[in-house]
């Protein structure tokens, strides 16, 4: 039986998946990695996730979290028995993105990190989301509370990636793939291009909803992931 692993995005910790961690099926035996907490590329995130988990794996991602499960898959594709690819993109970092990123890291090394997310936060979801306090301050909680050091060294593992689509073509395993309709941070293309690299991709669109797809609808989310996995089961055709 695979082991199902959640790799969160940017900045996340376990909270990005709370409202999916109840649907999956036990024998999955769902456990949420922090392999991007202790690495500093890509790459060795993805390479932490295989040595620390043995045995066939069923990686779920979101955004960053997307990127090392792909690259997982590269490093080690006898062992992915499915992927679940959220809100990510298999491109590598363009130049006007690379500049966006690298400004941001000046300003987390002066310690101003509230004042760079803050303002920042509602493009990250939809705007009828953007609008639910609540919400967006949980969302803020989770990135201050990882703070400055990781968002420059998770920031420059983003800006280092590897081109996924380079070996996206090869995978023979289930693939889901899902975005927020209106995901501003991830563009619903980038979502297309992986589907369109992977003949056996499921890809699903999750309506009036931003970046920030399991937190912002985590119904519609848990609907399309729940059918999903237990479609992995062995007990099911």
């Amino acid at each position: 039986m695979p082991r199902l692993v959640f790799l969160p995005g940017l900045a996340c910790d376990a909270r990005l998946w709370e409202a999916q961690l109840p649907i999956v099926p036990p024998a999955l035996d769902p456990l949420v990695s922090d392999a991007h907490m202790r690495h500093a590329s890509i790459e060795t995130m993805a390479a932490a996730v295989l040595a620390e988990t043995a045995g066939p794996l069923v990686l779920c991602g979101a955004s960053m979290g997307g990127m090392v499960a792909m690259e997982a898959a590269r490093q080690a594709p006898e062992r992915i028995a499915g992927l679940a690819l959220l809100g990510t993109n298999a491109a590598p970092e363009t130049p006007e993105t690379y500049e966006l990123r690298a400004s941001a890291i000046e300003l987390f090394e002066q310690g101003d990190v509230r004042d760079v997310i803050e303002p920042n936060i509602v493009f990250a979801f939809h705007p009828a989301q953007a609008a639910d306090r609540a919400l967006t301050q949980r969302y803020l909680d989770i990135i201050l509370d990882a703070g400055a050091a990781q968002l420059i060294r998770q920031n420059r593992a983003l800006m280092q990636r590897p081109d996924a689509r380079e070996h996206l073509g090869r995978l023979r395993c289930p693939v889901l793939v899902m975005c927020g309709d209106s995901d501003r941070l991830t563009p619903p293309a980038a979502s297309r291009e992986i589907a369109a690299l992977l003949p056996q991709a499921e890809l699903h669109w999750v309506p009036a909803c931003g970046h920030m797809l399991t937190m912002e609808k985590p119904g519609t989310v848990n609907a399309f992931l729940g059918d999903w996995l237990r479609r992995l089961l062995p007990s099911n055709p």
